[in-house]
């Protein structure tokens, strides 16, 4: 759901209560779509995270250090130069809408106190965070706006900042209960009276508008033209009693997730009942981290996916390529079995030279390999003569002959190369950090899917990539270690593992080796079950139930020589069938 005005203004409040009074230490942009303050106050040190992501804008709290470009963007740097350092006044929401402005006393090149305002409209793919001095004026933004995108509004360097273009809508504190009772009551249709309010009421999210429908007539989206009168003066009350909640600051954060699996679902600032048994209704401690539980996750996924999208295309059309040539040799090397007709045909033709001339196309030969000896038409070259004919085709026996043995090899490595290449589109979506890009990067590099020229930095290529493996801990106490990518498992399990420590991994489904360290002890029946659910769940097979997973100690695995980052054989080992649960798996994890 996008944050909506009304969830925005008790973000904001929650907010100004926290932040009044700090100052901003540090400025980050970790992404292109994202800033970071570090502020420091009397309650401590705190970093408030400004998205402007078109599916997921937003501002909170977060706790978690982000991962920062080498270079700082040139908005980055502005921001450093005028924000860095000032103390926060307050974080203001303009009346109904889905924006909020940050007011920061500091000083200017001279020392003289000023005022600069960061404002950050949260409004879907029209999102911004634009920086003001004093009068209003544009010092710059995170995305212009020029005359060829818009032109209603621009937002550029040195002109006063606008607000967003009113919408035609009622502004909600100011509509009462009576007027949006009559004003359903003459409205008429099928459109459903949640899509009536969304268009009728400023700052309003569709859930909210849902929420007010289905308490007022049972029903989500009842069409408005079936409204009876008490159907109407219901819905007064019951939005009166929402402005008083409102007004009355009653709020609290509320997190929904899906009763059948658990998966987070929504957000809003009061009980949702319209979902009635099928949503799980949750509080959390604040909105900060409301929507960080909601949106982190989620937006981590989409920020690796937007990096890592060049690697993603080559490795992709890598498989494609190999997969197209397999496909070819493949064909071919089927053809190759009717060798023994070309043999056949060269014997048959010496056999009958006597009843052969050169100049003939065809010809009708004893075929002395059957047993009644019936008469057969071979096609023959007039071009040649029948001895040469008859080499022709002894030719195309040895050539298919040939064909068999290198087919055979270059189809054996092809399939592995194509295993890796699968392995590695796995990988990706294990990626967290850019630093696991980077290992990724040099893997493909080393494996010659890369060239050293794709590299971005070769300064920073020289340096070796330090990446850690998922770390986590059983419930009682066991460590245990899955790869990022092939570089990390080859490492954990040829490296780092000892001879006594358990080696999991999916069976024949592409997927993270996994370390259950034992430390000389005998592992516990849960420590074993849930390191083959992580197992499970760094593989393709995540969203699976009842994924086999082969264990065996580390001492029975091995890597041929040669083989491709990541490979390994082992032929002792027993399977398990476990089921990966996403929110059990988190819980264990160390880092």
């Amino acid at each position: 759901m996008p944050l909506d005005a009304i969830c925005l203004r008790a973000v904001t409040d929650e907010l100004n209560q926290v932040l009044a009074g700090c100052r901003v230490e540090k400025v980050y942009q970790p992404d292109r779509d994202e800033i970071v303050l570090q502020t420091r106050g009397q309650g401590g040190a705190r970093r408030l995270l400004l998205s402007i992501a078109a599916g997921a804008p937003r501002v909170h709290f977060i706790d978690a250090a982000r991962e920062n470009p080498a270079a700082p963007p040139m908005f980055c740097m502005l921001l450093r130069k005028h924000v860095q350092g000032a103390k926060i006044a307050a974080v203001v929401q303009p009346a109904v809408e889905r924006m909020l402005t940050i007011e920061l006393d500091t000083t200017d090149e001279m020392g003289v106190p000023c005022k600069k305002h960061l404002v950050c409209e949260l409004m879907g793919k029209h999102s911004n965070v634009i920086l003001c001095d004093g009068e209003g004026r544009i010092l710059d933004a995170m995305r212009r706006v020029d005359g060829d995108l818009s032109g209603k509004r621009q937002v550029l360097p040195g002109l006063f900042y606008r607000m967003p273009p009113a919408q035609d809508k009622h502004d909600p504190f100011t509509l009462s209960g009576t007027g949006l009772a009559a004003a359903a009551a003459q409205a008429t249709g099928e459109q459903g009276l949640d899509r009536f309010l969304l268009s009728t009421l400023l700052g309003f999210s569709p859930l909210l508008c849902r929420e007010l429908s289905y308490r007022a007539t049972g029903e989500a989206d009842k069409p408005i033209g079936s409204l009876r009168e008490a159907d109407c003066r219901r819905l007064g009350q019951v939005y009166d009693d929402l402005i008083g909640f409102i007004t009355e600051r009653r709020w609290k954060p509320f997190l929904l997730t899906r009763a059948e699996d658990g998966a987070v679902f929504d957000f809003t600032f009061l009980p949702v009942t319209q979902y009635e048994s099928g949503m799980v209704l949750s509080q959390t401690e604040s909105f900060s981290a409301l929507l960080a539980l909601f949106f982190e996750k989620k937006g981590r996924a989409e920020r690796m996916a937007r990096r890592s999208a060049d690697l993603h295309r080559t490795v992709t059309n890598a498989r494609d390529r190999l997969a197209r040539k397999l496909a070819a040799q493949r064909k071919e090397l089927a053809a190759t079995q009717d060798r023994e007709q070309y043999k056949r045909l060269g014997e048959l033709i010496t056999a009958n030279l006597y009843r052969l001339e050169k100049g003939m196309n065809k010809a009708a030969v004893v075929d002395y390999y059957a047993a009644d000896c019936p008469s057969v038409e071979v096609t023959l070259d007039v071009r040649l003569t029948p001895q040469q004919n008859a080499q022709r085709y002894f030719k195309l026996y040895n050539k298919a002959k040939t064909a068999e043995e290198v087919l055979t090899g270059q189809i054996e490595q092809g399939s592995a190369d194509l295993e890796y290449l699968e392995s590695v589109l796995v990988n990706l979506g294990e990626a967290e950090r850019e630093r696991d890009l980077s290992q990724l990067r040099e893997e493909l590099t080393q494996a010659g899917i890369l060239s050293n020229k794709q590299g971005r930095n070769k300064k920073l290529r020289a340096k070796p990539v330090q990446a850690k493996p998922f770390h986590y801990r059983s419930s009682d106490g066991f460590d245990i270690f899955a790869g990022k990518n092939n570089l990390q498992n080859d490492l954990l399990t040829l490296k780092t593992a000892f001879k006594s420590d358990i080696w999991f991994h999916t069976q024949k489904i592409h997927g993270s080796h996994v370390i259950l360290v034992t430390d000389g002890k005998e592992p516990t029946d849960q420590a074993m079950t849930e390191a083959a659910m992580i197992a499970a769940y760094h593989s393709k097979a995540r969203s699976s139930s009842l994924v086999p997973v082969d264990y065996t100690p580390v001492r029975q695995v091995k890597k041929p020589a040669g083989a491709k980052p990541g490979m390994v054989i082992y032929h002792v080992y027993q399977t398990a069938y476990v089921t990966p649960e996403e929110t059990k798996i988190e819980s264990l994890r160390v880092e």
